[in-house]
């Protein structure tokens, strides 16, 4: 995953470094290359969650599969259970939600937390 982001990445180099430095051309490849940056760089998230009052992580992570962009999600309460709650998905958006709800599922599932606290959590989001 993160080996074929970094190989867009430098291919985007070479060929910013590679190719005729014309005034205008160059400028062109300066505004374009931030844009980029930004772009790959949104790809991924690293946040932090509170949930039933515990300090929680989520990261989320693109992946490349059969040549199609996926997005895998993970989260975990450390301090609180070695629980982590999982997805893969095609939405950046969706996945986020999907991988909180796999823990709250497993949470509840593992008698930490109770069906009403697990029920309220999955209809709030």
């Amino acid at each position: 995953m993160r080996v074929c982001v970094l190989s867009v990445v430098v291919m985007v180099l070479v060929c910013a470094v590679c190719l005729p430095h014309h005034t205008a051309e160059a400028q062109g490849w300066e505004a374009l290359l931030p844009i980029l940056v930004d772009k790959i760089g949104g790809l991924f998230r690293n946040d932090r969650i509170e949930l039933l009052g515990y300090d929680c992580k989520l990261t989320v992570n693109p992946k490349i599969k059969r040549f199609q962009l996926y997005y895998k999600g993970r989260f975990w309460c450390p301090g609180w259970t070695n629980i982590r709650g999982e997805a893969e998905t095609r939405s950046n958006s969706g996945v986020a939600g999907r991988t909180i709800t796999d823990f709250v599922t497993k949470a509840h599932n593992s008698g930490l937390i109770s069906e009403q606290d697990a029920q309220q959590w999955i209809d709030s989001h």
